[in-house]
């Protein structure tokens, strides 16, 4: 167990990281991540104000419907990245990292009072639910008995309200931070021990920890926020330019539009991008700094960890613009040891979202 955000938090179970992420990629993996904020944005006036603090096309989302979007601030910085859902029962349904909990509530809080005191309806409720994600090739296998909602019928990024293995009220999101296809369960919690001890009951499901979800989203290309961003990076330099909507562009009507708009059509001097690096154990720590045979392309290493899936150390890093194409080989400083390392395409490993056809 190690602390994280203020919550105590299993590293890993019984059997290990590695075990842990490979059962994850070949099976099927619970992880608890009731950390994370859980908020409900109700009211006619949800959609204008959730457009008012985030780059995503909130109208847009269909009943059901959700996205990866991002919180930014005036100077165009990333201040969180959420999952925002158009729920079908009137309310917009919003994840947020738990290492941010307290900022993201105090910035929506905030707006909302401001758009109150004009006479906009909306407000805020905090969930008190349980999280539950269920990761890997056999989830649907695994859940599909224990719902009578068609899970083939449910596509990545789309959520219904249902009963899950007896259990009433459950909002059930097929999306996940593996790159694996899977769902995340926002469960009453007082009922979540019982979901959790019957979905443990299929031999295909093992219980994951924080090791393994880190070295499952990196694998999969995926940011985690207080590494790979923060309120110093835009959406331009991170990559993440496809969670703005082409409305949204052209109202720039965001915090930092001005910014942000402005990297799009001068471009960014940094970009963020992936890193290979020889075979071994041995990890790369955060916060390195990368080296090159031209000593004019400094950088810096996020987030790195050797990939259980490919046998070889992997890590997402920030270079200077004019050296981020795929193909170009870099050092990476290490313990005051320099080793070669290769600029590569993301995400490491295939992804495989759930898509109805």
């Amino acid at each position: 167990m190690v602390p994280f955000a203020g919550w105590s938090l299993p590293l890993h179970y019984e059997q290990g990281h590695l075990q842990s992420h490979l059962h994850t990629r070949r099976h099927c993996s619970l992880f608890d991540v009731s950390h994370m904020l859980q908020t409900r944005v109700y009211g006619r006036d949800r959609v204008r104000f959730m457009e008012s603090l985030v780059v995503g096309d909130i109208a847009e989302l269909k009943p059901g419907q959700g996205t990866l979007t991002l919180l930014t601030n005036e100077k165009g910085g990333i201040t969180d990245d959420l999952i925002v859902t158009n729920t079908s029962e009137d309310h917009l349904y919003v994840v947020s990292n738990a290492g941010c909990a307290d900022k993201d509530l105090a910035i929506l809080r905030g707006r909302a009072e401001e758009l109150q005191a004009t006479g906009s309806d909306v407000h805020l409720e905090v969930s008190d639910n349980a999280l539950l994600a269920l990761q890997g090739p056999s989830m649907a296998r695994v859940l599909q008995e224990g719902l009578s909602d068609d899970l083939a019928k449910l596509s990545f990024m789309n959520s219904i309200t249902t009963t899950v293995f007896g259990v009433p009220g459950c909002q059930v999101t097929r999306c996940g931070y593996t790159g694996e296809d899977g769902v995340e369960i926002s469960v009453p919690a007082g009922r979540a021990v019982e979901l959790a001890e019957r979905l443990l009951g299929v031999p295909d499901v093992w219980l994951a920890g924080l090791a393994a979800r880190d070295s499952l989203r990196l694998e999969a290309g995926l940011c985690l926020y207080g590494n790979d961003i923060d309120e110093t990076t835009t959406p331009a330099e991170a990559g993440l330019m496809w969670t703005l909507g082409k409305r949204r562009r052209t109202a720039m009507d965001f915090p930092g539009a001005a910014v942000i708009m402005a990297q799009v059509k001068e471009k960014p001097r940094r970009k963020r991008v992936g890193l290979t690096c020889g075979h071994g154990r041995r990890g790369w720590c955060c916060q390195l700094q990368l080296t090159s045979p031209c000593p004019h392309v400094p950088g810096t290493v996020t987030s790195g960890c050797p990939s259980p899936s490919l046998g070889k150390n992997i890590a997402m890093g920030y270079v200077e613009a004019a050296h981020s194409r795929v193909g170009i080989r870099l050092t990476v400083e290490v313990r005051k040891k320099q080793h070669p390392a290769l600029i590569t395409k993301m995400p490491f490993v295939p992804t495989h979202y759930y898509m109805v056809k």
